[in-house]
């Protein structure tokens, strides 16, 4: 696996400890080689400037918008879209989301689907796929 992907509401917006947990993880996945992307299904517009931040700022190399690309998960053309984004075949993609429709989704699509409840777990599970090693 070379690409990770995830969700941003339920996933990525959560507590500010948790917020800085993700941005330091993500910084170690990108310092490991991993492509690093955020699908959401917001519908884009001057209202996810918040969401392209994580971009803007190269915590990670996309930020994908359901609104903006015509698709949302759990269509196909949504994660296609993710994966194109950098650069990946979606087979080459992990997809980290809370709702289980959408990892299941992924998973059905050739994506390994990791479902996201807690960041600690996520966490150990993005390590051991990735071969991370620290405390996030």
């Amino acid at each position: 696996m070379r690409g990770l992907v995830v969700d941003y509401v339920g996933v990525l917006d959560g507590t500010e400890d948790d917020v800085r947990r993700w941005k330091s993880l993500l910084a170690a996945a990108k310092e490991n080689g991993v492509a690093t992307a955020i699908l959401s299904n917001d519908p884009g517009g001057p209202g996810a400037e918040h969401i392209r931040e994580w971009e803007y700022n190269g915590t990670v190399d996309a930020v994908i918008l359901s609104g903006e690309v015509g698709a949302e998960k759990p269509e196909l053309a949504a994660f296609q879209a993710a994966a194109d984004a950098i650069e990946l075949p979606i087979n080459d993609c992990v997809m980290v989301d809370d709702n289980i429709l959408n990892v299941r989704a992924a998973v059905d699509f050739g994506m390994v689907g990791m479902l996201y409840s807690v960041f600690d777990r996520t966490s150990i599970e993005i390590q051991a796929v990735f071969d991370i090693d620290g405390e996030f």
